[in-house]
């Protein structure tokens, strides 16, 4: 862990790379799992799914809010402020747009059509779809009429923190600097005492909505990690300890995990779920279950993805760290798209989830190919533009222009 913090980082990229890897099986599994709404649904699902969704279920998505946190803290020294919100919002938002009017549609047909509430022809539904004051669903809209940003939420939701925090570098250093002498466990702590807080006060109230406006304590939980990630890379002490901590967490994640299984299980039914006492311990093992997976992760991908043997000249992940926001564009809508397509087949499930998995990777990847030799194509989807910005003289390479 003695890489200095202004060179690129290939841990981080490994593992951005390796958390939208997850991404893809995850939403190919929404497809079969029992019990959990998606947009189109197998005919027979099954709830074992849950027990394997769970394991990545609860830190996931924080996992890429850390990394962006961390990139952000990592780039901001070499860009102006000004300059990192042109790129963001030339990498975040465009594809967003993109994605919502162009990409998310077939996702949006196919689950109106499966639930018998329009008629097929997918072009008259565009066209409805992207006037945001169409009378088509009425019941539907949402304050744009049906335009909708579906898997694509963690791009608005990356743009806004990034836009937050910018303004704030300079008092964020000053409280790593302040800071700079405490022990990690301490961090960890004001981190799990805060996301209790949130827990307690804001869940119930707030539940995931993904609509940015109302979504409150998600915006707890997800700008707290993007923060923390921000704050681990200007203090450095904590981040190269954290790899001493490695086996720690990731026994903590797996008992966690353990107990979140069984409870899914009703394993604890006997117990009174009214007292208070037993609330803060659901919510305790919950939210240490949520930041010990995160802090394995960090932890083991510093010790064994610097320079993995499988890539020691740097050629995959380069490549894989350029075609990562196409990929995630894509890789929703083609699961849909290929999971109503493979039906009439009755194939055996099995089967069938194989092909939808491997045809979700081969039109992700065929289309990042298609989509990074047209430069509008490549900007409109997110793909690393063809050439560097103008930076400030001398400054390194950034770890990420991505996340």
């Amino acid at each position: 862990m003695t890489q200095l913090v202004n060179q690129r980082r290939a841990d981080l990229d490994w593992l951005r790379i390796s958390a939208f890897a997850l991404l893809i099986l995850y939403h190919c599994g929404m497809y079969y799992v029992a019990d959990w709404g998606w947009h189109v649904k197998n005919s027979q699902t099954y709830e074992w799914l849950q027990d394997l969704m769970k394991l990545t279920n609860p830190w996931r998505m924080s996992l890429l809010f850390l990394l962006g946190g961390m990139a952000l803290a990592i780039a901001r020294p070499k860009f102006s402020g000004w300059t990192l919100l042109r790129l963001r919002t030339s990498r975040l938002l465009v594809p967003l747009l993109f994605g919502m009017f162009v990409v998310v549609v077939p996702q949006v047909y196919f689950e109106a059509l499966s639930q018998q509430l329009i008629e097929p022809g997918y072009l008259r539904f565009w066209w409805q779809y992207s006037n945001p004051n169409t009378d088509l669903l009425r019941e539907h809209h949402s304050p744009i009429g049906l335009l909708t940003w579906n898997h694509l939420w963690f791009l608005p939701y990356l743009f806004c923190y990034s836009l937050l925090l910018l303004p704030l570098h300079s008092l964020l250093q000053r409280l790593a600097a302040l800071t700079g002498k405490l022990p990690l466990w301490c961090y960890a702590t004001v981190l799990v005492s805060l996301h209790l807080w949130a827990v307690w006060t804001l869940r119930e109230q707030y539940p995931s909505t993904h609509a940015l406006l109302d979504d409150w304590y998600n915006h707890a939980k997800y700008g707290l990690v993007f923060v923390a990630g921000y704050l681990l890379v200007l203090q450095k002490h904590w981040w190269a300890v954290l790899p001493r901590w490695r086996y720690g967490l990731l026994a903590t994640a797996l008992v966690g995990y353990a107990l979140v299984v069984l409870d899914n299980h009703d394993m604890f039914d006997g117990l009174d779920d009214s007292a208070v006492g037993l609330q803060l311990l659901y919510s305790g093992v919950s939210v240490l279950n949520h930041w010990a997976w995160l802090g394995a992760a960090l932890a083991f991908a510093a010790v064994y993805l610097q320079q993995p043997a499988f890539d020691p000249t740097g050629k995959i992940r380069r490549y894989a760290s350029a075609a990562i926001l196409p990929w995630y564009v894509l890789h929703q809508t083609l699961t849909v798209v290929f999971a109503v397509a493979l039906q009439p087949l009755q194939l055996h499930d099995g089967v069938e989830a194989v092909l939808l998995i491997s045809l979700t990777i081969l039109g992700c990847g065929v289309g990042y190919e298609i989509i990074r030799r047209v430069p509008l194509l490549n900007w409109l989807a997110g793909g690393a533009p063809a050439a560097r910005l103008q930076r400030t003289p001398n400054a390194p390479q950034p770890a990420s222009e991505t996340a």
